[in-house]
């Protein structure tokens, strides 16, 4: 860090150079403690700093001092120790101490002889933590301009703008294009993150960075094949590489590729296995394999590597659903949420957890935070769907179900669940409509059997008859007997009724 003194090119006085060889020394030892993680020490090293380096120094080394103690008393309350209540849910009491005395510093600096990139930077996170979330968006705007390569200053930028704010007054440099593609990711606008970092690979087209987020942004499309490939085509290049590497475990477990997750595993682990990344992948394994208990204590090592791990957050309170301990399960994707409030797969998972303990109300409220991050992914409309279901109200069951249809419905559950709430409606064509898209859909899929397959078949086989589609009717109800069920009898006394009406249709009148 450069320092902002000393600017002019007039020699010092001896006096002078004396101080500035001496605040050398304390801005080496003060370095040196910092290395040491004793921040507090850093800081009273250089109480009495005047470069900018020093002060700048000195006020990170108080700020992480804090957040030191506050993981701390954190760690407490949630254990019960030190007298402190135990506490699973809600969120901790403690707070970082220095907070108010940096920002009452940072901002005298500021409107004194001002600050650098960094001093803003740190103002801004500063202020981030004070909750002023306005405030904090002016300090980095002011780091970005000062530094535009200050990528921290950057992403902390990204995480106070969101959907509702006006858009920001960017600088002119080239970093602003990697933060507007970085924005969106985080915005889950994946569709316009593919579009910006595609364009960022023609510039950059050895960026490794670039090529995982192009991944990233293709696996948040439920692209799996896309994004498997280009994860792939990264290890490839850079097999030592983890950044990244836990998303791809995602993608390998979603398509039940055992065997590349098994590989994936051993090779984190025998590349770090103290990375938090590691310690997921293995998880993930682990879950695949149904050794649920096994894969939590991978995702808690994670967490004691790095407490705001999301992903590991996330990805155990599953676990913890799968072992129906619901009440860990809650308390996992509330420190997600926590941690960052744009975690759909956090706020669906919470929807998942009250709608097993039979509380819609408490699931829907949660599942309509999941899909305003998500609006375009049709399994939040589904859930959101389910719930209505369950509070008797058709009517919006049906409008988050047709939601669902139009945000490509890959599963088919909207079309079977519609054709069933229009059928309890008694709208038999709509009904006999969307059962018969649903047949096509598993008929594309090559889904040749199932219950819902023949409990289609068999209202279609039924309104064909009912509306003398004779013929339709026939064709359909041949097809449930070769499915073989429970309604076989059924379909054979409606074949026999079938051959009854066309055999009254075609004997003419009556004898003269």
């Amino acid at each position: 860090l450069d320092d902002e003194a000393g600017t002019s090119d007039a020699p010092m006085s001896p006096a002078e150079e004396i101080g500035s060889r001496e605040e050398d020394d304390q801005l080496l030892l003060a370095k040196a403690y910092f290395d040491l993680n004793e921040f507090k020490r850093a800081a009273h090293a250089l109480r009495v700093a005047r470069g900018a380096s020093g002060r700048f120094l000195r006020w990170y080394s108080l700020f992480l001092a804090g957040q030191k103690r506050q993981a701390e008393e954190e760690a407490e309350e949630r254990s019960g120790g030190a007298g402190a209540p135990g506490s699973l849910l809600g969120k901790p009491r403690a707070s970082n101490q220095h907070l108010p005395l940096l920002n009452a510093e940072l901002t005298a600096a500021r409107e004194s002889e001002g600050l650098d990139g960094f001093g803003h930077y740190l103002h801004g996170i500063v202020l981030r933590e004070l909750a002023q979330p306005a405030l904090a968006r002016e300090a980095l705007l002011r780091a970005v301009s000062a530094y535009p390569c200050l990528w921290s200053a950057w992403t902390a930028l990204s995480s106070l703008s969101g959907a509702d704010e006006a858009p920001l007054e960017l600088p002119d440099t080239w970093v602003a294009s990697f933060f507007l593609a970085h924005q969106a990711t985080e915005a889950h606008d994946s569709a316009r993150a593919v579009s910006l970092y595609e364009s960022l690979l023609v510039q950059w087209p050895r960026s490794l960075h670039v090529q995982s987020q192009l991944a990233l942004a293709r696996y948040n499309l439920r692209d799996f094949e896309e994004a498997q490939q280009r994860f792939e085509e990264l290890l490839a290049e850079d097999p030592y590489r983890l950044d990244g590497v836990d998303t791809y475990s995602n993608i390998l477990y979603v398509r039940e590729e055992k065997r590349k997750l098994s590989a994936l595993a051993h090779s984190c682990v025998s590349t770090d296995k103290y990375r938090p990344e590691a310690c997921c992948v293995v998880g993930n394994y682990y879950s695949l394999k149904g050794a649920h208990e096994k894969a939590v204590l991978y995702f808690r090592r994670a967490l004691k590597l790095d407490a705001n791990f999301l992903s590991a957050w996330t990805l155990m309170g599953h676990e913890y659903v799968e072992l129906k301990n619901t009440a860990a399960a809650v308390d996992a994707y509330r420190r997600a949420v926590e941690i960052d409030a744009k975690d759909y797969r956090a706020w669906y998972g919470l929807g998942q957890t009250y709608e097993i303990l039979a509380m819609p109300f408490y699931a829907l409220f949660y599942y309509r935070k999941a899909t305003a991050l998500r609006p375009y992914d049709s399994r939040m409309w589904c859930a959101m769907a389910g719930c209505y279901k369950q509070l008797h109200r058709r009517d919006e069951a049906i409008q988050c179900y047709h939601r669902a249809e139009k945000n490509d419905d890959r599963e088919g559950i909207a079309f079977t669940e519609l054709a069933r709430l229009y059928r309890e409606n008694g709208e038999d064509a709509q009904a006999a409509g969307y059962y018969e898209r649903m047949v096509a859909q598993r008929e594309a899929h090559g889904e040749a059997v199932g219950k819902e397959l023949s409990e289609a078949l068999f209202f279609l086989c039924t309104h064909k008859k009912s509306t003398g589609d004779l013929d339709a009717a026939q064709t359909i109800g041949q097809r449930l007997l070769d499915l073989g069920g429970p309604e076989k009898d059924q379909v054979k006394a409606l074949l026999r009724d079938i051959q009854s009406q066309r055999k009254a249709g075609s004997g003419g009148g009556p004898p003269v």
